[in-house]
């Protein structure tokens, strides 16, 4: 064990921080995508993210269906305590037609019976 434990260490020596990165983030993908249900993945979240991540993932999630309906920037960034800078993040993935967060974010806002106000690049 230990010998497969050290030929494992200095292959990821060998590796960039990217490609260890990259290699990591699509097995958390994979995993994931795997999971079969709504509270398998929230479970998942949980276990994985510390509260703090969780709360600030939530908030992101709510400045962009707030952002999906209209709501200007400025008032967003003041009902939820964000920099612009996040906002303005979000804000370019709403008016990205080939956007998956897009079509996630809009699916839920129609979910709720809100409307979505296409915002377009500019």
């Amino acid at each position: 064990m230990n010998g497969e434990f050290f030929i494992m260490v200095r292959v990821m020596e060998n590796k960039t921080r990217r490609e260890i990165d990259e290699e990591n983030l699509m097995e958390l993908s994979e995993a994931l995508a795997r999971l079969r249900a709504p509270e398998e993945v929230r479970r998942f979240i949980e276990e994985v993210w510390t509260d703090s991540e969780c709360r600030d993932v939530a908030r992101r999630w709510h400045l962009m269906k707030l952002l999906a309906v209209g709501v200007p920037q400025r008032e967003i960034a003041q009902r939820l305590k964000l920099s612009l800078c996040k906002i303005t993040r979000g804000s370019k993935y709403i008016k990205d037609d080939t956007s998956l967060f897009r079509k996630a974010v809009m699916r839920a806002v129609e979910k709720e019976g809100k409307n979505f106000v296409p915002r377009r690049k500019h």
